[in-house]
């Protein structure tokens, strides 16, 4: 009897329905691998949602979603909607309500895709990015004073507490104790940041002490985006702060081929509440309806979601799937310099997924 997942879909915004679709194509094609099943549930969540009712999804959404053992999200974000207002009335609620801390990005460059950079040879760049999800830049604390007067005042807070600090410094030491560089690079900005940051910077020492087999780095953010170019293949763990993790996870998409290629995972490690799985890029309004976004970001974000949900065989399956169809020079998408739909692109994952549970079976 297979075992039955019951997974949330917030296709969302923009180029989010086209993604998901794939990402749920691959799923599916994958499932029988570990004799599992899914129930997908849908929710028409998003600035659609919030033109029509003014807000971004109903009140009780979080409820809805605790029911769930997992949440698939596509893509949030509109050009005529501001996007604090988006990120405050969807996805940040979701993290924080589900206390999903561990913002894991990876950035790999796969063969068969050219990075921005010369001479960098397939699976060279190899990053696992740890960002602090739930609390530093993005605690939205503060507020407004004498609010659109020539004095006005607006204060933002970030918050760092040392459970926050520990948690993904762990989350990401942990990590670095199953990979074969065994390394851990901290973010930082003490040097301007004298209370948040040189929390962060005691508590990575710390942490640190209790595991004297990895290597270590602590480097100023500044530093960190510079080296993300200079030298990508000499990092291996990151952990960062909210902000600065997504600052450098943006370029780390680029310097491995393509945003299309960033996918993600929010993370409730306690597994307490549902996880949330997307990929980073965003709505892309601008290529929206043209059938050429690539769906390969949201297809890695759904093995993250098998692998989180303990099935291992479907995410090996879909992760093998795309390397293989990038090395082949398979359909791709012409942000990778193809010129396949996404839908044919997807398509072709999930064959080459079929094809391989038939192998295994």
């Amino acid at each position: 009897m297979p075992r039955t997942f019951d997974i949330a879909v917030i296709e969302g915004d923009g180029i989010g329905p086209e993604v998901t679709r794939e990402a749920i194509r691959s799923v599916e094609a994958a499932a029988a691998l570990d004799d599992a099943a899914f129930e997908w549930n849908s929710y028409p969540w998003g600035t659609d949602h919030f033109f029509e009712h003014g807000q971004m999804a109903p009140d009780d959404f979080l409820d809805t979603l605790a029911k769930h053992d997992a949440i698939l999200l596509g893509a949030v974000g509109h050009p005529d909607v501001q996007d604090h207002l988006t990120l405050n009335g969807l996805l940040l609620p979701i993290r924080r309500q589900f206390d999903q801390c561990v913002c894991l990005r990876p950035s790999y460059l796969y063969d068969g895709v050219e990075s921005p950079l010369r001479d960098k040879a397939p699976g060279s760049i190899d990053i696992q990015v740890f960002r602090e999800n739930t609390e530093g830049e993005y605690a939205n604390v503060g507020g407004r004073l004498y609010a659109d007067r020539p004095h006005d005042v607006a204060i933002q807070t970030s918050v760092f507490t040392r459970h926050g600090c520990r948690r993904i410094i762990q989350a990401a030491f942990e990590k670095a104790t199953a990979r074969p560089a065994r390394q851990v690079a901290s973010i930082t900005k003490s040097n301007a940041q004298g209370y948040g940051m040189v929390l962060w910077d005691e508590v990575f020492e710390e942490v640190a002490s209790g595991f004297p087999d990895i290597q270590t780095e602590s480097l100023l953010i500044d530093r960190a985006v510079m080296e993300f170019v200079r030298r990508p293949e000499s990092f291996d763990v990151v952990v960062a702060s909210n902000l600065f993790g997504d600052i450098l996870t943006d370029l780390a998409a680029i310097v491995v081929g393509s945003m299309g290629l960033a996918a993600s995972a929010n993370i409730d490690p306690t597994r307490t509440h549902p996880s949330m799985f997307e990929p980073v890029h965003g709505s892309a309004p601008d290529i929206v309806g043209q059938g050429i976004a690539n769906p390969l970001a949201a297809i890695l974000s759904a093995a993250m979601m098998l692998e989180h949900l303990e099935l291992p065989r479907a995410a090996v399956a879909i992760n093998g799937a795309v390397k293989a169809q990038l090395s082949d020079r398979g359909p791709r998408t012409p942000d990778l310099g193809g010129n396949a739909t996404t839908q044919e692109t997807g398509e072709a994952i999930a064959a080459r997924i079929a094809s391989s549970s038939e192998a295994t079976g």
